[in-house]
């Protein structure tokens, strides 16, 4: 084969494989925030029907909000869940093999959704929310890791940040399948909830066809030649000496070490400033407001000033614009860096909060202030599109090792899922209570993470872990000693590598 060849059989293998990984993965986790806004008329009106047979209750509408309320955020729950059992899995079955057994989880919260209704049980509907967050807290730790370590390096970033990609499509795809005329109608909604099972069933059919995480099957499985016959098949070629050597120094590093659990990870000083970063930032991701914008879509049209009639399609806009936004951020992440897209996302997000709390507070003065409102919610989505969504995700994968790297994600996703259950529990209150001045929180929460970014977070672009790794020895040690020492473990692990090869 040609070397013309061999290229496109490796990006068509990367790109296969990505896409089986994604559809049943993190395009869950957007789909699964999108899809519960079109029928929150009609569960809310079944919440009232199934108190009022069961218990002849009729329910005030606080009540009925607070139910509702319970079945959204019920995901984060779920997904912190996940998101903890995520790095024992991946350690125990591998990146590939966890993402297929998660496929139970999601098939068995569809089922229940489907028969909810004629079941007339509210905590059917519950317990699928619940499951199906678990499944989206494993996927949206396992699937960054198997990635990272399965792109070659220059194309590390892009790779990666096809996750976010893939969330933002199955928000836009549970928007449009979430139209009235589709499966949001009053009649199909529990059809609507259940849909999700279609992309795990594909994952399940073509995910088997791919290699395992190369990094896995060497580091933590001591399995060389599985590791190059799988570098093989994801690049279409023989594999080049450089990209072993960087594995097997990894692998040198790492000798005799177990995986680390998260409070060992939390005790590390030499990973400290590394799992502050990755806490801080993925807090973040969920304290800046922007999925919550997708839970309660509606709550948020109507403070700005959008008819109930063109609320559902105008939601699909906010889909689109965070899409667009992510396929711009993976076509620039590897010439701009993940520093400056991360910053830069922030920057814009605390502008936008500014600009859209003054439409709010003027909106009843001037008559196209309104239009105005929606314009910084597509902005601010835009935003954090182009940075926070998909940035977040590769950062565990790059600044810690393969020993480090499970409890990292743990840690992480722990942080992000926390954050989504506390704000989706508060979102339709603060709206209420606060009206033209929501923002304001959430505005504070970006300048704040633009400035620790700016003032914390070293560039990763292009760089090997060692490289990354001395860069915050620095910071975690910031005495002469332990940045000399960080030196010599950095130098010491290349002899490994080259004494390996």
């Amino acid at each position: 084969m040609s070397h013309d060849g061999q290229q496109k059989s490796s990006s068509l293998t990367l790109v296969l494989m990505v896409t089986s990984a994604a559809i049943g993965g993190t395009l869950q986790y957007g789909y699964n925030l999108a899809i519960m806004n079109a029928p929150t008329t009609f569960i809310q009106t079944f919440i009232n029907e199934t108190f009022a047979e069961r218990w002849a209750i009729q329910l005030e509408n606080y009540q009925v909000t607070l139910v509702w309320t319970i079945i959204v955020s019920i995901f984060s729950l779920g997904g912190l869940v996940g998101a903890i059992m995520a790095g024992p899995m991946s350690i125990r079955f591998g990146r590939k093999k966890c993402l297929l057994l998660n496929n139970i989880f999601l098939l068995s919260g569809a089922l229940l959704a489907l028969t909810s209704r004629a079941a007339g049980s509210v905590e059917m509907i519950v317990l699928s929310r619940v499951l199906v967050g678990i499944n989206s807290g494993i996927s949206m730790n396992v699937q960054p890791m198997y990635f990272g370590e399965s792109a070659p390096k220059n194309l590390r970033g892009a790779v990666s940040l096809s996750s976010a990609v893939f969330t933002s499509f199955g928000v836009v795809l549970g928007q449009v399948v979430g139209l009235r005329e589709i499966l949001g109608g009053e009649w199909c909604w529990q059809y609507l909830l259940a849909s999700n099972a279609i992309p795990g069933l594909i994952q399940l059919l073509s995910l088997p066809w791919f290699p395992e995480s190369p990094r896995y099957l060497l580091i933590d499985r001591g399995d060389k030649e599985a590791c190059i016959n799988a570098l093989r098949q994801l690049r279409g070629c023989e594999v080049q000496s450089s990209e072993l050597a960087e594995i097997l120094q990894e692998q040198a590093e790492t000798k005799g070490m177990r995986p680390s659990g998260p409070w060992e990870l939390l005790r590390d000083r030499a990973v400290r400033w590394q799992l502050i970063s990755v806490m801080v930032i993925s807090s973040a991701m969920q304290l800046c407001g922007n999925d919550s914008i997708y839970f309660y879509a509606s709550y948020v049209f109507k403070e700005a000033g959008i008819s109930n009639d063109q609320i559902q399609y105008v939601t699909i806009g906010t889909g689109t614009c965070e899409f667009t936004a992510c396929i711009m951020c993976n076509l620039l992440i590897e010439r701009k860096g993940r520093r400056f897209m991360l910053m830069g996302g922030f920057v814009l997000m605390t502008v936008w909060a500014v600009v859209f709390t003054f439409a709010l507070c003027f909106e009843h003065l001037i008559s196209w202030m309104s239009y105005l409102s929606m314009a910084c919610i597509f902005t601010y989505i835009l935003s954090f599109g182009m940075g926070p969504a998909g940035v977040t995700g590769i950062l565990p994968t790059e600044i810690f090792n393969q020993t480090a790297r499970p409890a990292a994600y743990v840690i992480a996703g722990s942080m992000m899922w926390l954050n989504l259950f506390i704000v989706g529990m508060i979102f339709p209150f603060l709206v209420s209570a606060m009206r033209q001045y929501c923002f304001v929180p959430f505005g504070t929460v970006c300048l704040l993470s633009a400035l620790f970014v700016g003032l914390v977070l070293p560039e990763t672009k292009g760089k090997s872990l060692s490289a990354i790794t001395a860069e915050f020895h620095k910071r975690n040690f910031k005495n002469k000693e332990g940045a000399f020492s960080g030196q010599i473990q950095y130098q010491l692990g290349e002899v490994c590598a080259s004494t390996a090869l």
